[in-house]
């Protein structure tokens, strides 16, 4: 028996250095082995005064429980992969995908499950991901970003894991899903032009095949709608949720309408697009086009002027996701129940100099 000067966690390594075991928790603790488990484990089958002991073993010898023999043993990964169909490029320039990251680690942090980033935005990806995940490398997915003809999140569920989505790709997503009010979001943005006296607004759209995208659009026309302006397709153009995107779209929209007076980007990322076509052609933010974006990420903050964006709790919806799947693993759910779990969480209006 080590000395009490070489206990705690230097004194667990003092026998040639490896780290303790659970039987010598238990020897320390004066229980049982199967006893020293169930109180790491979290059991209740185990008294306030056994608990104390075994803790106090745990301490002094500095053991740290081998997560991957439980996991085993339980026929589980402890370990969650975060999918993302989408080039790597775009991950790492658009904020979105950052803000949801953090809000899911927040939550898989309280759990001590590890969180496993991956790209599919191909053939070849989603064939490496569908044997990963069929080896049991994983308990559930999460999916963000997901186009509507994507065959990632049916591949996943024929699988048999349990899955959550981000942003819907229909309104009758078969999938668990976190979302934003994104029709509401872009009508409120589009009202509040309007109502600052602007009357040729325009938008740049991001790919409409992405439901997000096209909920947006709707919101747009909802609010022009409700104003009481009529439907001029010239006044539309569709991007792609990039820089250059928004700016390609934007020299479309001033082509075609040289009189528009402001412009509702369906993502800050966008509207910085725009601002830099809108600034090449000598007009001015706001004082000739007033801009708004969607997202309130960094890049409005940042913005000369800062620009007015709609603001969706993207960690918040990160933080959702993780808990649906966690719920979705423990309950393990028939296929084909009705309905999903959705989740739709609300947008505000961030109003800054740019409108």
């Amino acid at each position: 028996m080590a000395s009490r000067e070489a206990r705690g966690t230097g004194g667990a390594r003092a026998r040639g250095g490896r780290p303790p075991t659970l039987e010598e928790v238990a020897v320390r603790a004066g229980v049982g082995r199967g006893t020293v488990s169930r109180v790491i484990n979290g059991s209740p089958r185990v008294s306030e005064r056994t608990r104390a002991a075994v803790e106090a073993a745990v301490a002094e010898l500095g053991y740290v429980p081998n997560r991957a023999a439980r996991a085993l043993a339980a026929n589980r990964a402890d370990a969650i992969a975060l999918v993302v169909p989408e080039p790597e490029t775009r991950f790492f320039t658009e904020p979105y995908f950052s803000d949801i990251v953090s809000g899911v680690g927040e939550v898989l942090a309280e759990t001590g499950m590890q969180l496993l980033l991956t790209f599919a935005g191909g053939a070849r990806e989603r064939r490496r991901l569908a044997r990963y995940l069929a080896a049991h490398r994983a308990d559930g997915a999460l999916l963000v970003s997901v186009h509507a003809d994507d065959p990632l999140p049916e591949l996943l569920a024929g699988l048999g894991v349990p899955t959550v989505i981000s942003g819907r790709r229909s309104a009758a997503e078969p999938l668990p899903a976190v979302d934003s009010d994104n029709t509401e979001g872009a009508r409120a943005a589009v009202a509040h032009l309007l109502a600052r006296g602007r009357r040729t607004v325009a938008t740049v759209t991001g790919r409409l095949e992405v439901y997000g995208a096209a909920c947006r659009l709707d919101g747009y026309r909802r609010a022009l709608a409700e104003a009481g302006h009529a439907p001029d397709g010239r006044l539309t153009a569709v991007g792609d949720f990039t820089e250059d995107g928004g700016r390609r779209a934007m020299g479309e929209l001033l082509a075609r309408r040289p009189d528009l007076d402001a412009v509702f980007a369906a993502s800050d990322v966008m509207a910085a697009g725009a601002r830099q076509a809108l600034r090449a052609a000598g007009r001015r933010v706001p004082d000739d086009v007033a801009l708004v974006g969607f997202d309130d990420s960094a890049t409005a903050r940042h913005m000369d002027p800062p620009l007015t964006s709609v603001r969706q709790p993207i960690e918040e919806m990160g933080r959702a996701m993780a808990r649906l799947v966690l719920t979705e693993i423990a309950t393990r759910p028939a296929p084909g129940r009705t309905p999903p779990p959705r989740i739709v969480l609300p947008t505000r209006l961030v109003v800054r100099a740019s409108s």
